[in-house]
């Protein structure tokens, strides 16, 4: 998609030949800044685009909207690119702070938040700073991290020493909230440009002895930064060894694995095991093997919050096994059309 958006740093008010000027585009994007909200309700896990909640024009819950009661909640954020500033999206900390936003608009404040990696682009001091600077205003009790390649191209020096308090080997943790079993890979440590992510011997160890004294019958929720599952491995959108991670888990009633990097929502359920990718707080991607490769992807102003996200999660004590159910962010005509 071609956006000929022009941007002037010294001026709020230029205009390229779509006709919206500076301001506008950042309204549209601060609008566009969203995650998703995971709720475990019935057990069944299900997804809710916040845009879907939240009246852009009060700021609040929408008139009418019926929340389900949950035991908890949590938000899923993905790839916020902190230092990021190129025409796909010139202001990564509007975008973010309007995901925030919303997060802090729900009726309920959400157990936790997950951030599924490139929290910086470059892994910068100032971008980590800043990206922590916009975070502690989120209302929440906790923020887990799992790393982003791009956090990691000084081989994660930054962000283990900011990051990684408690956690073994390049990051990898877990954790237990409400019954559920919480997992945080690290398939980036490894992985050069366009290449699959990578897991390695000495995790895949670590987790089958972290999953060794689970019941078959614990909910499992895995998160990491780059999809276990292949979904085009040509652009590198996929782990090289992840089937030896999911063989471990196959023992399971209930998977759901959460992912980002690809900057877009795209589900997949294969047997136990529920695979859900998050969209960007930063910039869209192409779909797949819709372009001659992957990147920031340029879309008119009026119609980028219709690919940006956030996903939301709660939990209601079942026995009945998980799933994921996947609502999607406002699509752009709908949006244009709210104007």
């Amino acid at each position: 998609m071609k956006n000929h958006f022009h941007v002037d740093e010294n001026s709020d008010h230029n205009t390229g030949n779509d006709g919206i000027d500076r301001r506008g585009f950042l309204e549209c994007m601060a609008w566009a800044g969203t995650g998703v909200l995971w709720m475990m309700t019935g057990g069944v896990l299900k997804s809710y685009g916040m845009s879907q909640m939240i009246d852009r024009a009060t700021g609040g819950l929408k008139k009418g909207l019926i929340v389900p009661k949950s035991d908890f909640s949590f938000v899923q954020i993905s790839d916020s690119h902190i230092g990021f500033n190129k025409a796909a999206n010139p202001d990564v900390v509007s975008t973010l702070n309007a995901t925030i936003a919303k997060i802090n608009n729900m009726p309920s404040a959400p157990s936790f938040v997950l951030h599924t990696g490139d929290l910086s682009h470059l892994a910068q001091a100032d971008e980590f700073d800043t990206l922590e600077q916009s975070l502690k205003t989120v209302k929440t009790e906790k923020i887990f991290y799992v790393p982003g390649e791009h956090d990691v191209t000084d081989n994660g020096k930054l962000y283990l020493e900011r990051y990684g308090k408690g956690t073994l080997g390049d990051g990898w943790y877990s954790f237990d909230s409400h019954g559920v079993h919480f997992i945080g890979l690290v398939n980036v440590t490894n992985h050069v440009d366009g290449g699959l992510g990578y897991i390695g011997p000495a995790q895949l160890k670590w987790l089958e002895n972290d999953l060794k004294p689970l019941f078959n019958s614990t909910p499992i929720v895995v998160f990491a930064h780059i999809p276990l599952w292949a979904i085009y491995p040509q652009w590198g959108w996929g782990t090289d060894d992840s089937a030896q991670a999911l063989v471990l888990l196959k023992r399971f009633g209930s998977v759901s694995v959460l992912n980002g990097h690809i900057h877009q929502t795209i589900q997949k359920v294969e047997g136990n095991i529920t695979f859900h990718t998050a969209n960007s707080t930063a910039f869209p991607q192409p779909a797949p093997g819709s372009a001659a490769s992957p990147g920031p992807m340029k879309v008119p102003a009026e119609k980028l919050r219709s690919f940006l996200g956030l996903t939301s999660v709660n939990y209601v004590e079942h026995d009945h096994s998980l799933a994921i159910t996947d609502i999607p962010l406002i699509d752009a005509e709908k949006a244009i059309e709210q104007k």
